[in-house]
């Protein structure tokens, strides 16, 4: 008995999440932002210590929000979604670096003059 809607099953190789998957997502993420605030308005991290404590705390919620909202993972059903997002993160770093790179280039030949 095929309890599949028009021949595709349900699920096709996606993965959902659960309450609990979704709840312990909103909790790391809560317990993040919080940190990274605190950080900040306590004073306890000033500077470039400050600077690396939040990008690595943002980091992390990246981590947290592509496995517990996005679902992502290395099983053979998100080979694909993984590889979509690699060459995405592997283009956004190419674009930024490569501004930053022109514009300090720029910066330094205009300061020459």
């Amino acid at each position: 008995m095929d309890h599949s809607h028009n021949g595709h099953s349900e699920h096709s190789g996606e993965s959902h999440g659960s309450l609990g998957s979704y709840a312990t997502g909103f909790i790391l993420s809560v317990i993040l932002t919080v940190a990274a605030f605190g950080l900040v308005m306590n004073g306890v991290l000033t500077g470039e210590n400050a600077l690396l404590a939040i990008a690595g705390l943002a980091l992390v919620q990246i981590v947290v929000h592509l496995v517990f909202f996005l679902h992502m993972n290395t099983s053979s059903a998100q080979r694909w979604n993984v590889t979509a997002f690699a060459f995405t993160v592997l283009t956004a770093v190419i674009v930024v670096g490569g501004t930053l790179w022109v514009m300090h280039n720029v910066s330094m030949n205009m300061m020459s003059r």
